[in-house]
């Protein structure tokens, strides 16, 4: 159950900053979808470059690479000119 609220926690402070780099107006519940999405890119980019320990199926990707998994997933998607669903 602690994960859960970790990834929420993670998510919401990854989607905060991510949106207001990239100056977006977002509900909460987006925002923090758009920093779990982050979180999983930028764990998928460090695991190319690093491995998790022996017997881990992942890592985390920390609060960094979240970030930046997140502004790459709102550059994607402002490049790709999507619009956010309404909420």
């Amino acid at each position: 159950m602690f994960h859960l609220i970790w990834y929420v926690l993670v998510g919401l402070i990854a989607g905060v900053v991510a949106k207001s780099v990239m100056h977006l107006h977002m509900s909460l519940v987006w925002t923090i979808v758009l920093g779990i999405v982050g979180s999983l890119v930028g764990g998928c980019v460090t695991h190319m470059f690093s491995r998790p320990k022996e017997g881990a199926p992942f890592h985390p990707a920390g609060i960094i690479f979240s970030i930046l998994g997140a502004l790459l997933v709102l550059f994607v998607w402002h490049k790709l000119k999507l619009h956010l669903p309404a909420g």
